[in-house]
């Protein structure tokens, strides 16, 4: 069989450069279903993409890479399309956009984009070899215990990184972009939660309050949650992109606040009453106890010196902790790094040295922050790919 693009991934950025790509366009699949992830994600609604999105908001070892397919296709463009599509939406918290309904919704739109588009989707499809002859690709696939060769003049890897194996990621696009020559950065979990040794906050596990998260170059101010193996929500989630084994995080945990200020009215209003008391007001009083396992919590306000107010203030916010790990690529909600921008053209997601190889989505070393920003680079990555298919077909 003879194709003009094989799409290699029927994700998120697989389906999108489909869609553009137009006739003569195959996506495959080992999967028996198209788009879990868009499935699975924003708890069932999917948070497609994010007013606020813009290139500082995402992380590659060449920052500028993502500019141009951001900037030519945009959240505003896919907003359009879901709303052609008559998808009702609303802005949650942080301009993350999700469906009013399920995420399935974004899946079946895609699928009827491909299918307007005259492009073709085999799943159950693994791919078992795939090679090049200098001017076509050559794939020998296994579908429903059936082998069947297919021959391409494109090719694009659209599967993915790492994370959550159970979904079926096995990095393959980084074996096959390796195959052809193509430079791999880092691989790491991202936008995942932070482990510690057992025990350290069972007692706060469900607990979740704002704060602000500081790791490496990153500081987030949102939800934190305690569980029974460390600590998550999106304040935390955000902050795993920029940290490393080894590394300590800081929680401010009464961000906005001026704590010293507030002990020391309270101190003057009511000097009798017991430390933990007055901080039970600000603070969940379970984390108050918990703190009070490690700082000097104990007497009455009345007891306290303005350097001490100001001592505690300043532990308050600048609680330091030092994971033992992540929960890794079992529950990282992305990869971080991947192959490398290097060898790709920024405008066409091109190897620059392999006519016809494209690299697009989560496989590439482009990775957003949560909110709906890695869906928009899968978006807008898979249509400069399909739109330079398009363009040279």
């Amino acid at each position: 069989m003879q194709v003009e693009t094989l799409i290699l991934g029927a994700g998120a950025a697989g389906l999108m450069c489909a869609a553009q790509a137009g006739a003569g366009t195959l996506v495959i699949d080992h999967a028996r279903n198209p788009g879990e992830k868009i499935r699975i994600s924003g708890g069932g609604r999917c948070n497609f993409t994010n007013y606020e999105v813009e290139p500082a908001r995402f992380l590659s070892e060449n920052p500028h890479f993502c500019k141009s397919a951001l900037a030519r296709y945009t959240q505003w463009d896919f907003i359009e399309l879901v709303s052609r599509h008559g998808i009702a939406w609303h802005e949650k918290t942080l301009g993350q956009l999700f469906c009013d309904g399920k995420s399935t919704q974004i899946v079946a739109m895609l699928l009827r984009e491909i299918e307007a588009a005259g492009a073709d989707l085999w799943l159950s499809t693994a791919l078992r070899e795939l090679s090049h002859d200098g001017s076509r690709f050559t794939a020998r696939l296994e579908r429903e215990g059936r082998e069947q060769q297919v021959t391409a003049r494109n090719v694009v890897l659209a599967t993915g990184g790492r994370s959550i194996p159970k979904m079926g990621a096995t990095g393959l696009a980084y074996d096959l972009a390796a195959q052809f020559g193509l430079e791999m950065t880092e691989t790491r979990p991202a936008l995942v939660p932070f482990t510690f040794p057992e025990g350290r906050f069972s007692a706060l596990s469900g607990l979740s309050l704002p704060v602000r998260a500081a790791a490496g170059r990153g500081s987030f101010d949102e939800a934190m949650l305690f569980t029974h193996r460390g600590l998550s929500g999106p304040a935390i989630l955000q902050v795993s992109s920029y940290w490393r084994e080894g590394e300590e995080i800081a929680i401010d945990l009464l961000p906005g606040q001026d704590i010293a200020a507030a002990l020391k009215a309270a101190r003057a209003e009511s000097g009798r009453r017991a430390l933990t008391t007055a901080l039970g007001q600000m603070l969940p009083p379970k984390l108050v106890a918990h703190l009070a396992e490690s700082l000097p919590l104990g007497g009455n306000l009345a007891d306290l010196s303005d350097a001490r107010i100001a001592e505690l203030a300043a532990a308050l916010q600048g609680w330091v902790l030092r994971p033992q790990g992540t929960e890794g690529w079992r529950t990282a909600e992305v990869t971080l790094g991947g192959v490398s921008t290097a060898g790709l053209s920024s405008k066409t997601m091109m190897a620059r040295d392999v006519p016809g190889l494209y690299v697009i989505g989560e496989a590439v070393d482009v990775t957003g922050w949560l909110g709906g920003y890695n869906f928009q680079w899968a978006w807008s990555s898979g249509v400069a790919a399909g739109d330079a298919i398009a363009r040279d077909t």
